[in-house]
């Protein structure tokens, strides 16, 4: 049986979930990472913004390491959901090499504190664990390169965990069409 790391395992996990998403972005025109692909505005751009605020603010003003940064979507009188998409005057650049200082940042606190260690999320009650706030960043960081992954398959069809897609089953160019097909064999037979 071999050994574990906890903190180390969590931050694997957590640190492809990061890479994940920063590569949804290879490749892609201003427009194509800005433009909203459903009813809610998800973009891939406005995602890695949404991170940047959130790893600052579990990693950093939870566990009294405030990132310095230009303000975050968490502060001030932003309106609702300016975390999830960017301003034109807001630049790939910026917000990606924000969300890679954010990271940085919140290595640094993991680094720092033994995972009992209790932090406070502003607006939350009660404390929060290291461990636990590494864990819901990961599922959290996760959960938006699921969404990064749709948004991207949308845009050129690029898909899966990698550049080089070999996390993903060979395509079968009539995939698409038999899922088609049995769902409405499947809803005319549930009528």
């Amino acid at each position: 049986m071999t050994g574990s790391d906890p903190k180390a395992d969590l931050q694997v996990y957590l640190q492809d979930a990061r890479d994940v998403l920063l590569w949804k972005l290879d490749g892609l025109t201003e427009y194509d990472i800005r433009r909203p692909l459903t009813p809610t505005g998800t973009n891939l751009l406005g995602l890695v913004k949404h991170l940047a605020g959130a790893e600052a603010l579990y990693f950093g003003t939870a566990f009294d390491r405030p990132f310095v940064s230009t303000p975050l979507w968490f502060t001030g009188d932003a309106e609702p959901d300016a975390d999830l998409w960017a301003r034109a005057d807001e630049t790939r650049e910026e917000i990606t090499e924000r969300y890679r200082r954010a990271c940085a940042h919140a290595d640094e606190t993991i680094a720092a504190l033994p995972l009992d260690a209790v932090g406070r999320v502003p607006g939350a009650s009660g404390g929060i664990t290291l461990h636990r706030t590494l864990t819901h960043m990961v599922a959290e960081t996760q959960r938006h390169a699921g969404h990064a992954d749709i948004v991207r398959e949308l845009i050129d069809g690029a898909v899966g965990q990698r550049p080089d897609g070999l996390n993903v089953a060979p395509r079968d160019p009539d995939h698409h069409g038999r899922v088609e097909r049995a769902a409405k064999e499947a809803g005319r037979d549930a009528s």
